[in-house]
Parts: C-alpha cells; structure tokens; sequence
C-alpha cells in the first residue's frame, strides 16, 4: 500500500511538472510576439544603409514643410508688392531646385576631390566678400552690405564661405591630426583664416551670419579634440565679437534692450517679438490650420523669413511646433550617427560640425521668436524663405548623406552587389573604401612592433597625453572615431588622437 501510494505522489509530481513546462512554453512562445516590433526596429537600425535612408528621409520632409510653409507665410508680401502671390515662393522653389542639384552633386563628389579643392574653395569665397563690400557690386539691404544682386535674384557669399571654411577646416584638422601635430600648427592657419571672414562679415555687418561661422569654428575645434582651453578661449572670442556688434549698431543695441525689458519700447525695437508671441498664442494646441493664420497680414514683419516659426505655431498650433522640432531632433541624431560610424577622420569631422551647424542655427532661431535670446536674424535652415542658405543647407546634407554611403558597412554592402533602390533610381557610384595615406600606414607598422619595457612608458608625445587624459572623463561627449587595436598595451592611448569626440 505504501509502495502505491508512492507511485501515485511521484506521477503526481511529474504531471505538475510537465503542466509548468507547458506553462513556460507558452510563456516564452508569446515573448517574441511582444517583442517583435522592438527586434524589427532594431534589426532596421542595424542595416548597412539605414543612415543614408534617414538623413535623405528627413531632408526630404524639411524641404517639402519649408516650401509649404514659405507659400502660405510670403503670399501676402508678394501680393502687395507686385500683384502676385507667388513671387517670393516662385524665389525659393526655384533656389530649392539649384540646392537639390547641389546635393546631388555632392552625393556623387568623391571624397579625395573634395580634400583637394577645399583650400582653392575657401580662398573663392574670401575673394567673394571682398567683393561684396565694394559699393556698386555688393547691395545694401537692411543695413548690411552683403548680398550680390542678379536679375532681380540677390546671393549672400558668407553662406558660400560658411561650407567652404567648413570643408577646408575639417580636411586640415583631419590631416593634421593624423600626422600628429602640435597644438600650433593645428591652430595655424585654421584661427587665423576663420579670423579674416569674421571681420569681412563683421564689415558688412552681418550678426546673423558671425554667429553662424562661430559655430563652425567652435564645433569644428571641439570635435578635433583640441584641448579645452582653446576651446573655451575661442568660445569667449566669438561671444565678445557678436556682444560688441550687438551694442555698437543702433538698432542691434534696441533689439537686445527690448529683450531684456519687452515693455520697454513694444511699437518699435520690440514690436516684432511681441507679434511672435502673439502669432504662437493664437495658434494654440491644433493651430488655426494651414493659411488661416493672420500675423502674415502685415502684422508681423519678416513672417515668411526669420519668424516663420511664429506661423507654425500660429497655423499648425503646438503640435505643428513639435514636430518640426522632433524633426530637427532626428536630424541631430542621424547626423552623429553617421559622425560616429564614420571611419575617415575627414568624413567623421565634417558630419559631425555641419549637424551642429544646422542645430545651433535652429536652436538659435527658435530661441529669439519664442523670447528666449534676442533677434539676431538666423534662419531656419531649409524652412525660412532664404535662397543661398537654403541652398548651401541642402548641398551639406549631400556631404552627410555621401559621408553615410561611405560607412565601412554600407561600402561592403553596395561593393558587395547589395540591391539598394534608392542608390539605382538616383544612378549613384560605388563609395572607395577608406584607405589610410601611407604615412598613417607607414606610422601603424611602426607602434606594431614590440618595444623595450623601458621605453613604452617614455614613448607617448605631449598631445596624446593630454587627450588620453580628456578621454575618460568625457566618453559621452566623443563622437565614437573608431580606435584600431593595437598589440601595445598602450596602443588605444597612442591611436586617441585619430578619433576624438
């Protein structure tokens, strides 16, 4: 009897079992289910191609938004003007087409032609503002001298010299950075070159466009890796040159009075940030819908140009507002993506100095329309009415999207025979891989070899001291430059130069 009963617990014992067996098999069968969504998005984002998709994605959606938003913010400045409301939006479509055969240019440019020609470029564009302060070549429109004026079609040359010093900096640091120069010679002539379009577009005067190239030399300067206190030193330089601009100009000085004090002069210096905020009030949560806003009818100057936000958020409400920044968001994403997955220093630089370029002006703009800084005259890139920075904005976002088919898993795919739509509709070449320049290959040999103990402590150079230090306290502020490994203890050290921040 108790042998029975024995047999009976045990069989009671492997039936429970079983059932919990059961139980997490069912259990572990629905997890996928739940998770699948996550893995396919994952799995998205993993894909060779992915970074060239979005930035494509989202300068197509900017575009198409800005074009929209130009038409329905400018139709009735161009109707007073001359009758016709479309003159300024025919402007803008027609300088949007000469950007996107731009960006397509620059898609396709190879990357050893854009290095070679990045100084000759720069030095155009110097001769450009020259020129541009030379009464009877240069035209005089809101007080400033710097726009040159075509058949009724005007261009601002500091655009140019914006993607011009952009490209030469980032192949100079690039290079320079790999052959391991001092702190002096990566400084020269970069400073001294930024310093004579500063003061050329200072001439003019043009705050908008001085703040602008500071940002490119700041960002340009922290993604090298150069050490903080010149990063910090020329931040200080850059600030105290547009705070000078902004008090020494009668109307630049009313404008950061009236931020300060808005009450202070609300029919003059700071009528037109008050009409902003009036403009975003009225827009609520869903927005008065598309061209049913009425801040456009001469109440609030500038609408369709440096305050085309307010119409945003006057006639796409809160919603509307959030979503271009989201937008700008993904875009600041992508850009560093491509920046971290980059394995040419060049590419790496470049990318990551336009993403914070087309940021910070938007940071910028958004900022003084809600009331947060003072009116300095920056554009939304890709959305203000504004033909050369529209146009100089989509031929950078070429840059990236080719600095995106230039990523070492996208150039093994496509080299591969990877069937990818949007590079056979657009006819693209195959990207080159990257390939160190023989003196990087000839340096590489040489830290391979094995070192004497005695000397590997004493071998490391001042600069990659210093950066190895900033290295650990600040891994969260590096743009991800890929490090080869090295059979040297001290290789990751000795390599830190290559891809810093």
């Amino acid at each position: 009897m108790i042998g029975v009963l024995g047999l009976l617990d045990r069989l009671r014992r492997r039936d429970a079992a079983s059932d919990g067996a059961d139980a997490t098999a069912e259990a572990t069968a629905e997890k996928p289910a739940k998770t699948e969504p996550r893995t396919r998005f994952g799995a998205w984002l993993g894909r060779p191609m992915t970074s060239f998709h979005l930035i494509v994605a989202i300068a197509a959606l900017l575009t198409t938004l800005g074009l929209i938003m130009v038409l329905s913010a400018s139709g009735v400045e161009s109707y007073g003007a001359d009758g016709s409301a479309w003159r300024i939006f025919g402007k803008q479509v027609l300088w949007t087409v000469i950007g996107l055969f731009g960006c397509y240019v620059a898609l396709r440019m190879p990357v050893r032609f854009m290095r070679r020609t990045a100084f000759a470029g720069y030095a155009f564009t110097i001769v450009l503002l020259v020129l541009v302060l030379i009464p009877g070549i240069g035209t005089l429109s809101n007080g400033s001298r710097g726009w040159f004026v075509v058949y009724g079609f005007s261009m601002q040359p500091s655009e140019l010299a914006k993607i011009a010093f952009a490209i030469w900096g980032a192949h100079l640091l690039a290079a320079r950075r790999m052959e391991r120069a001092s702190l002096g010679e990566m400084l020269v002539p970069l400073v001294p070159a930024a310093g004579v379009a500063l003061v050329l577009i200072v001439v003019q005067p043009d705050l908008g466009q001085t703040v602008s190239l500071g940002i490119i030399l700041l960002a340009l300067l922290w993604y090298a890796g150069l050490p903080l206190r010149v990063f910090i030193s020329s931040l200080a330089a850059i600030v105290a040159a547009a705070a000078i601009m902004a008090v020494t100009e009668g109307y630049r000085s009313d404008r950061v009075r009236s931020w300060l004090d808005p009450d202070a002069d609300v029919q003059g210096a700071g009528y037109q940030a008050r009409q902003a905020k009036f403009a975003l009030a009225n827009g609520g949560i869903f927005g008065d819908g598309l061209g049913q806003g009425t801040a456009k009818w001469n109440y609030l100057p500038n609408a369709h140009n440096d305050f085309i936000f307010a119409i945003i958020g006057e006639e796409l409400g809160f919603i509307g507002g959030f979503g271009l920044l989201a937008l700008f968001g993904l875009f600041a994403y992508t850009g560093m993506r491509i920046a971290k997955r980059s394995a040419d220093p060049f590419l790496r630089l470049l990318t990551a100095t336009t993403t914070m370029w087309v940021i910070g002006q938007s940071f910028i703009n958004v900022g003084y329309v809600i009331g947060l800084l003072p009116v300095t005259g920056i554009q939304l890139p890709l959305i203000s009415a504004g033909g050369t920075s529209t146009a100089t904005t989509l031929f950078m976002i070429g840059i990236m999207a080719n600095a995106a088919r230039h990523e070492p898993e996208a150039v093994a795919a496509l080299r591969a025979g990877a069937d990818d739509r949007m590079n056979r509709i657009l006819r693209l070449p195959l990207p080159e891989p990257y390939t160190p320049t023989r003196i990087e290959a000839l340096r590489d040999r040489l830290r391979s070899r094995p070192q004497p103990a005695g000397r590997q402590r004493g071998n490391g150079r001042a600069p990659a001291r210093s950066t190895g230090r900033r290295s650990a306290g600040r891994a969260g502020q590096n743009g991800g430059g890929r490090r080869h490994a090295s059979p040297r203890p001290n290789g990751g050290r000795a390599r830190a130069l290559e891809g810093q921040r």
